[in-house]
């Protein structure tokens, strides 16, 4: 699939999330006004970004921003630790506010708050507020939410909490901590008595399919308010856990399953990397989004710590310019889907070589 395709398939993909959402909503006055007024925005954002596109600058629909490196808790298989980042070197306010500016100017629509823990960073708040026509998804493990953030929460309907679970108790706490499962329960509870909007992230692994893809978790969750389902594949983090890896056969179920959910239940369900499938595969390093890291350097995707662009030192414009990501789109050919879940976790050598070559000729 060539790429103004996949560009005019996302966008249409974005504008039905966001119109879907709208009906989701539609009891919650609220709610449903901003999901109306971000479903309008979407499409003018498309239209600027396919200027953007004209002019050789080639602008996702999604930006996934590393707010902070830090985190409060100590998951078993977390990538991000896994890359032994420099928790310490994190962008500036300021800067990543310029950054932010900017990709909203380029037409950037979603910008996905990732971590470490986002809300460990209380400046998420301040940029939600000063761009209210951007949707900010943050992905959190929910152990901060508590009366002050969901006040700030509800003056900001764009900063979207997605709380990771595992699926039930055993497989929350076994990965989590003991007691995070009945604390996160507690979370949802205020989220929902509080009329927030809010999602749920599921790592899928070989061990918890069967249970997050029952006829139990998921209606349970909706019935506490829980409207969007993020499924992600788990990415192994060395040999010694590639074994929860979901193999061909399960991918094919949660597929299935993703599928069945949309048909019959009253919520919004994302599969990852699955739902890259209909685009022809890998979506990262500008296809449909990008990463910055918290040292602020922009990137293919989380799970692809290479860059030849520092966002601390040149524009966003310039940085979606790169040689680096360029090079991974016109040889998309070798991101076909492999075991791990991550075409370029599984390509890390490759990519290696690519930033080396990028450096040397500088």
């Amino acid at each position: 699939m060539n790429d103004l395709l996949v560009t005019e398939k996302f966008n249409s993909c974005l504008k039905s999330v966001f119109n879907n959402a709208f009906r989701l909503m539609v009891k919650n006055p609220r709610s449903a006004i901003f999901f109306f007024k971000t479903f309008r925005n979407q499409k003018k954002a498309a239209v600027l970004r396919n200027d953007w596109k004209l002019q050789g600058v080639e602008v996702p629909p999604v930006m996934i921003i590393s707010v902070t490196n830090q985190c409060n808790l100590r998951c078993k298989g977390c990538y991000s630790v896994a890359q032994n980042r420099h928790p310490d070197e994190v962008i500036s306010y300021n800067r990543l506010n310029a950054v932010i500016s900017e990709a909203h100017q380029l037409g950037i629509s979603v910008i996905i708050l990732a971590g470490g823990e986002p809300f460990l960073n209380p400046d998420i708040f301040e940029v939600a507020a000063a761009y209210p026509r951007i949707v900010f998804p943050v992905f959190t493990n929910g152990v901060l939410i508590g009366d002050e953030a969901i006040a700030r929460l509800k003056k900001n309907r764009n900063l979207i909490p997605v709380i990771s679970i595992e699926g039930n108790r055993e497989q929350t706490d076994e990965r989590r901590g003991q007691g995070i499962f009945d604390l996160l329960q507690h979370k949802i509870g205020l989220l929902y008595s509080r009329n927030i909007f809010y999602g749920v992230s599921m790592t899928v692994t070989s061990g918890n399919l069967e249970i997050i893809t029952g006829d139990k978790l998921v209606p349970e969750l909706i019935d506490k308010g829980c409207r969007v389902f993020f499924f992600v594949e788990y990415v192994p983090v060395s040999k010694e856990s590639e074994y929860l890896t979901p193999d061909t056969h399960q991918r094919a179920v949660l597929i299935q399953k993703i599928k069945t959910f949309r048909e019959k239940l009253p919520a919004l369900f994302i599969g990852f990397p699955g739902d890259e499938e209909q685009y022809g595969g890998c979506l990262a390093a500008g296809r449909g989004f990008v990463h910055i890291s918290n040292e602020g350097f922009l990137e293919p995707c989380p799970f692809a710590p290479f860059s030849d662009s520092d966002l601390k030192k040149i524009s966003l414009k310039e940085a979606l310019k790169s040689v680096l990501l360029k090079e991974i789109r016109e040889n998309h050919h070798l991101l076909s889907e492999t075991s791990g879940g991550c075409a370029l976790w599984a390509n890390q050598d490759w990519l290696k070589s690519l930033q080396q070559d990028i450096k040397h000729n500088r």
